[in-house]
């Protein structure tokens, strides 16, 4: 399969792009791995025709708003994000309604619609630096509620959130941290910023998945607990061998991400499946919110 996709990618002049949560067999096929905005920002970058993301379908849109000219395609489109399924486009506008005036800050852990409706958009990374750089005191933030509890810690706006999480992060509990704590007292926690509060406040070090990886490359720590999905234990076992990295939680999995196999790989390019496209207006609005980020 492996050989028969490398074939295709060159008569098709595809690249393969695959997030840190992806399965070991996808990142190592693949010739970029890293988080949501950075390979859509790749894809915007390439020379190829064809884009075969290997994510959650939010992250395949976003490349495809970056990168309009060219054909992105997702192996599975059941491969979902449930965060970005937890408001709509029209949820949205009605939540705007109720709080005329307010600022309204996207993750772009969030659908195409959505993202059309919202000022600006953010990562994980530099949620804090967008809300902190908006004119205004009362943001809107969507989805995530515990992303906006982190980002309120760090600025002094007025944050209302919309009640989103991330079922992976969400299900780490403070008692996680002190089990493991007990059974690697040497061992460093790294939490990401979608987790709950109590879990952030008994972490070493808050960080999102691309600085995990920048992290992992410097860390003397022998020992590292990762409160974030465990797909990317792969890439940090590749980057730094001589750290042990373990989950926070055992079989804390996102099974949308677990859906893009090597088969599925190996049928998109075959047969050019499946294309993900988005209206022009939408498309465009998108992309100012994005881009408006991306400027700052």
């Amino acid at each position: 399969m492996i050989a028969e996709i490398e074939r295709l990618k060159k008569a098709r002049n595809a690249t393969i792009l695959a997030h840190n949560y992806q399965i070991a067999d996808i990142q190592d096929l693949a010739d970029f791995v890293g988080d949501s905005l950075e390979l859509s920002q790749k894809a915007a970058a390439l020379d190829s025709d064809v884009i075969l993301f290997c994510g959650v379908h939010f992250m395949a849109e976003t490349a495809a708003i970056l990168a309009p000219e060219k054909t992105v395609l997702i192996p599975d489109v059941r491969a979902g994000c449930p965060m970005a399924d937890m408001i709509t486009a029209a949820e949205m506008r009605q939540w705007k309604e109720e709080h005329p005036g307010k600022k309204v800050v996207c993750y772009v852990n969030t659908s195409a619609e959505v993202k059309a409706e919202c000022d600006i958009c953010c990562t994980s990374s530099n949620a804090v630096n967008v809300v902190a750089s908006l004119d205004a005191n009362d943001i809107l933030f969507a989805p995530d509620k515990n992303l906006a509890a982190y980002v309120a810690r760090f600025t002094d706006k007025r944050i209302t959130a919309w009640d989103g999480y991330c079922y992976v992060h969400h299900n780490f509990l403070a008692r996680h941290v002190r089990q493991l704590r007990e059974r690697h007292p040497a061992a460093e926690v790294w939490v990401h910023p979608e987790c709950r509060p109590e879990v952030i406040d008994l972490a070493d070090k808050v960080l999102s998945t691309g600085k995990m990886v920048k992290e992992a490359k410097m860390t003397g720590k022998r020992e590292v607990i990762l409160g974030t999905e465990e797909g990317i234990i792969h890439r940090l076992n590749k980057l730094n061998p001589s750290t042990r990295f373990y989950p926070l939680r055992a079989n804390a999995v996102c099974s949308n991400m677990k859906k893009i196999t090597l088969s599925k790989v190996l049928k998109a390019i075959q047969d050019m499946v499946y294309r993900v496209e988005i209206s022009p207006e939408i498309s465009r609005r998108a992309r100012g919110a994005i881009e408006k980020m991306v400027k700052l």
